[in-house]
């Protein structure tokens, strides 16, 4: 079968689930990582032709598509600031907002003095944020807590495989009886936040793949992680020390009055490429 052939056919088996720009990024990344094939393949070879072996698996992609079943788990990765990692339906699919969040902790590092910052990453998932910011801040000490032993294994591959230096540790945020052996610099989270009333807006890529520990919180206690790492940053941040969220864009305006009430000061509120009020920043006076 020719490749020109299946491009239109993932067009019109996917066309009431997605968008047409979308179906097209799934065509272009399955052909790259099933058989490394360029984008341009199409323009520079208009009659490619695939054998049975070669369609095989751009069939099979296909077929999950059309469950919902996200690309990236489909194809076991994922682009996250520069790096390839993998992830699976452990973790959570990293988005470009909180690539907006690693920048920004980026732009606070290189202005402050310090020469050696030691960074806390709470509920790092496939370890795309500590990773990224170890990559970028070869004097940075990093620490990543999550409370799943699958998603901390999935992180520990992806530092493994980047030869990157992360100190994983399986821990549940929510433990009364949580203990760290030292301060930090930095504390940075992307907790779950995601009301239960919330679920009706997201899709079903979202909802019946990614893993709900990571995402859901109760409707009556939508801050509950927030609180709980606020009290951690209070005995574990360094005076002047940073703490960095990503935050539920409905929920801003509560975030900042709960900052005030724990005793932070210097906080601000950011809106992401899309215009939501995605990251929060505030510092602790020790």
């Amino acid at each position: 079968m020719q490749l020109k052939e299946i491009k239109p056919l993932f067009h019109r088996e996917l066309s009431s689930l997605y968008p047409s720009e979308e179906i097209d990024s799934f065509f272009f990344l399955s052909i790259e990582h099933f058989l490394n094939l360029p984008r341009f393949i199409l323009a520079l070879q208009p009659e490619y032709t695939l054998n049975k072996a070669e369609e095989t698996p751009l069939f099979e992609t296909l077929a999950k598509l059309k469950t919902n079943e996200p690309i990236q788990y489909i194809l076991g990765e994922v682009e996250f600031m520069g790096l390839s990692l993998k992830v699976n339906p452990f973790v959570l699919i990293p988005r470009p907002e909180t690539e907006e969040l690693v920048q920004w902790i980026l732009e606070a590092v290189k202005a402050n003095s310090k020469e050696t910052i030691k960074i806390l990453d709470v509920g790092t998932g496939s370890g795309c944020i500590s990773l990224s910011l170890a990559k970028n801040l070869p004097n940075a000490q990093l620490s990543a807590l999550d409370v799943s032993k699958e998603a901390i294994k999935v992180a520990q591959e992806n530092a493994n495989s980047h030869q990157v230096k992360v100190s994983f540790q399986q821990a549940d945020v929510l433990d009364k009886a949580l203990k760290l052996d030292r301060t930090f610099d930095i504390i940075v989270s992307n907790p779950p936040y995601v009301r239960s009333l919330e679920q009706k807006e997201m899709k079903q890529n979202v909802t019946a793949f990614e893993p709900q520990q990571a995402l859901y919180v109760p409707d009556d206690n939508p801050l509950l992680f927030y609180k709980k790492i606020n009290q951690l940053a209070k005995t574990h941040l360094t005076p002047e020390g940073m703490l960095f969220y990503e935050i539920n864009q409905y929920l801003a305006s509560e975030m900042e009055v709960l900052m005030e009430q724990d005793g932070f000061s210097g906080i601000e509120v950011r809106k992401d490429i899309f215009g939501n009020f995605r990251m929060l920043k505030a510092i602790w006076a020790g």
